[in-house]
């Protein structure tokens, strides 16, 4: 058995920093990653830099060959092709950083519980080794949902967010079952490409939790670009042909069977923590009805001296927020042990569509349930000159103010460069900021950020 001060289950953003930081501060730390492909966590490797790589990539194959589906297809493996480069040379640097540290030993292997501060690290060739750690920290992300459709295990041409980014060949007809955000940024993306592209959404309402202005909105976006969208549809079964594949659902509205044929379909159903394997019972920690560690404030878990960061410890599942995860755990450890997990709140997020989306805070539904006096701006996209510069006119700013006491509790930007000017607002209602500031901020012109001197001059 081998001693540690910290061990740490998964290579993913909050680990590898935590890592990193313990090693410094010369604590001897062991960090476990079963898979060599994953070197740095999801992000690096199957989710945001790989996919906004290839959404970049796509409005560059849209602009060029719009309609030219051959050289789309041309241009979508090259793509492919740089993204692997790209990711391969981000794994690389993430795997020397901790590899070159002396205080940070690396195993390739599955990790379980023995007790709680005992892990067993079982390696590729299966050979089986104890760490014991004064401190353990689970650092292991989320996986893909499956959903229960008879034949996907079988089939050849079903993938999910992380294999399909694998594929050269650009898939002519794409299905996609889930109108979520990795459902509608695969939708954008492979459109763009030049796929035709269906979402399937088994609710019947697109984008349940957004204000409906901005829903409509962006359902006449990706209309516009040919994807098709079909609510209330119920996946039952898949079976592959000679071609490609065929998808049995059914409308629930009127329980109308219907039949899909395509080259690939992808699931976008969702993703949970990713506990598998762990045996979390023998160190005592308990998990919710999702499958997600239960922690405190702190991200301490219900078992002494364990920890949770990222994605498995449930929540909103965003690599900015592993990244406070280790604020919060160092501050914990090193700091004056007060900053937690509420303080981050609200938190922006965004759907990398084209334009892309970006939120803050409340919608109006949201607020007018809670009993809020409103205020409430909106301001085209095309009204905004940086946006005619751009040729990139779609979508539209919109606001929400707290008539009483003029601080900002919502926000949704759905237009180009989005994911930069949240931040903004993020950064304004973070301080109690009365929404005069964004009203009256001198902005460089032209700009997408001036555009809040208009969206908060209504009020």
């Amino acid at each position: 058995m081998k001693q540690y001060d910290a061990i740490i289950i998964g290579f993913g953003k909050g680990g590898k920093l935590l890592a990193a930081e313990l090693a410094n501060r010369n604590w001897k730390v062991a960090i476990i990653e079963r898979s060599p492909q994953m070197y740095g966590g999801t992000c690096v490797n199957v989710g945001c830099i790989p996919t906004k790589a290839l959404i970049y990539e796509s409005e560059q194959a849209e602009r060029l060959y719009r309609d030219d589906y051959g050289n789309q297809a041309k241009y979508y493996a090259l793509a492919i092709r740089r993204k692997n480069k790209l990711v391969s040379f981000l794994r690389d640097k993430n795997h020397e950083r901790i590899k070159e540290h002396p205080n940070i030993t690396l195993y390739d292997g599955t990790a379980s519980f023995v007790s709680d501060d005992t892990v067993k690290v079982v390696s590729h060739d299966k050979k089986e080794i104890l760490l014991k750690g004064k401190e353990v920290f689970i650092n292991t992300g989320a996986t893909p949902i499956l959903p229960a459709v008879k034949g996907i295990d079988a089939s050849k041409h079903v993938f999910t967010s992380e294999t399909l980014l694998q594929q050269s060949k650009l898939p002519g007809r794409l299905l996609i079952l889930g109108a979520g955000a990795i459902g509608m940024e695969f939708a954008t993306m492979y459109a763009g490409f030049g796929s035709k592209v269906t979402l399937l959404e088994t609710g019947s309402r697109f984008m349940p939790k957004a204000d409906r202005d901005i829903a409509e909105s962006m359902l006449e976006s990706l209309k516009r670009k040919g994807i098709e969208i079909r609510l209330n549809a119920y996946a039952l079964s898949v079976y592959d042909t000679t071609d490609g594949i065929t998808l049995t659902y059914t409308d629930n509205s009127d329980n109308t069977p219907y039949f899909w044929e395509g080259n690939a379909l992808l699931l976008a159903t969702g993703r949970r923590p990713m506990t598998d394997g762990l045996n979390l019972h023998a160190a005592g920690i308990r998990t919710d009805t999702r499958g997600a560690l239960i922690v405190n404030e702190h991200l301490q878990t219900t078992a002494p001296h364990i920890w949770a960061m990222g994605d498995v410890r449930g929540g909103a599942l965003y690599d900015y927020l592993s990244l406070d995860d280790f604020r919060i755990i160092t501050n914990r450890l090193f700091g004056n042990k007060k900053r937690k997990t509420d303080d981050r709140i609200p938190v922006p997020y965004v759907i990398f569509t084209d334009p892309p989306l970006a939120h803050i805070g409340m919608t109006e539904e949201e607020a007018v349930k809670r009993g809020y006096s409103l205020q409430v701006s909106r301001l085209p996209a095309a009204a905004i000159p940086r946006a005619r510069t751009l040729q990139q006119i779609d979508g539209m700013m919109k606001a929400i103010v707290n008539a009483h006491t003029g601080r900002i509790i919502g926000c949704t930007l759905f237009c180009i460069d989005a994911p930069e000017v949240i931040n903004l607002v993020s950064l304004a209602m973070k301080n109690d900021l009365h929404y005069s500031i964004l009203r009256d901020f001198i902005f460089t012109h032209p700009s997408m950020s001036e555009g809040l001197n208009d969206l908060f001059k209504a009020f």
